[in-house]
C-alpha cells in the first residue's frame, strides 16, 4: 500500500508543471491526463523545452478525432506538446477508431512498457482515467487497455488503462484543485479504499503516490505538508 506524500501549493500548476518539465527533459516514460484544470499544468512543464528523450502516452481518451476539443490528446497538443523545442515521442491512443479497435491497438502498444510517471486527475465523482465507479471497466483484469462508455459528460465512449495497468506505474501524481473537490480528495485520499471511489484504488500499488493541491482541495485533508 502506498504512502501519500501532499504538497499543497498556492500554485500548484506551477510546481507540477515545472516538476512534469524536468521529468520530461530527464527522459521519462510518462503517461498525461487530460480534463478540465490540467492545461495550465502543460503549459509550465512546456517551458522546459526539449522532452526529446522521452516517450509519452496517455491514460485515457474520449473516442474522438485528436483534433477534436474534447480530445485528451488534442488538450495536450495545443498546451504542450506544440510549444515545445524538441517533443517527446508520442503514443496517443487513436480516438478516432471504433472503441475496442483503439483499445486493442494501444494494448499492444503498452506490451513491455514500464510507467515511469503516472499523471492523474480526480473527477467529482472519484473517478481516474475512464475508471468510472461501477462501471465494467473497472473490473477489467486481463487486459492492459479497455473501452466503454463514460460516467460522466462528455457523453462518447471512451479508452482507457485498466486498474492493474495504473497501479504498475513507478510513481504516480494526482493534480487536484478547487474547493468543490475537498470532500473526494478526503475520501480518496484518507478514507478507507473502496471501488465506488476509484481514485482510492491507487493506493493499493507499491509505487510512489505524490498529490498536488491547492489550499480549497485541500481543506478537507489534516496533518498534511504545506509549501
Amino acid at each position: 500500500m502506498s504512502d501519500v506524500e501532499y504538497v499543497i501549493a498556492r500554485d500548484p500548476d506551477e510546481e507540477l508543471g515545472e516538476l512534469l518539465g524536468a521529468c520530461g527533459q530527464a527522459g521519462r516514460t510518462i503517461v498525461l491526463t487530460g480534463g478540465a484544470s490540467i492545461g495550465p499544468v502543460y503549459e509550465n512543464a512546456a517551458k522546459s523545452g526539449d522532452w526529446s528523450a522521452s516517450t509519452v502516452f496517455w491514460g485515457d481518451e474520449r473516442c474522438v478525432p485528436p483534433d477534436d476539443e474534447r480530445s485528451n490528446y488534442g488538450l495536450a497538443k495545443r498546451t504542450l506538446l506544440d510549444r515545445l523545442e524538441r517533443p517527446p515521442e508520442i503514443r496517443r491512443i487513436r480516438g478516432e477508431l471504433p472503441p475496442e479497435e483503439a483499445a486493442s491497438e494501444y494494448d499492444e502498444q503498452l506490451a513491455g512498457v514500464e510507467i515511469e510517471i503516472l499523471l492523474l486527475g480526480m473527477g467529482p465523482d472519484g473517478h481516474v482515467a475512464s475508471l468510472f465507479p461501477g462501471s465494467p471497466q473497472l473490473q477489467v483484469r486481463d487486459r492492459r487497455v479497455t473501452s466503454g462508455p463514460a460516467g460522466l459528460e462528455p457523453w462518447v465512449d471512451r479508452v482507457t488503462l485498466t486498474l492493474p495497468t495504473l497501479l504498475t506505474a513507478r510513481e504516480t501524481w494526482f493534480h487536484v484543485t478547487g474547493d468543490d473537490k475537498a470532500e473526494m480528495v478526503a475520501r480518496a485520499l484518507r478514507g478507507p479504499v473502496r471501488d465506488d471511489v476509484t481514485a482510492s484504488l491507487l493506493r493499493r500499488g507499491e509505487g510512489k503516490l505524490k498529490v498536488f493541491l491547492d489550499h480549497g482541495a485541500a481543506s478537507r485533508i489534516l496533518g498534511a505538508e504545506q509549501s
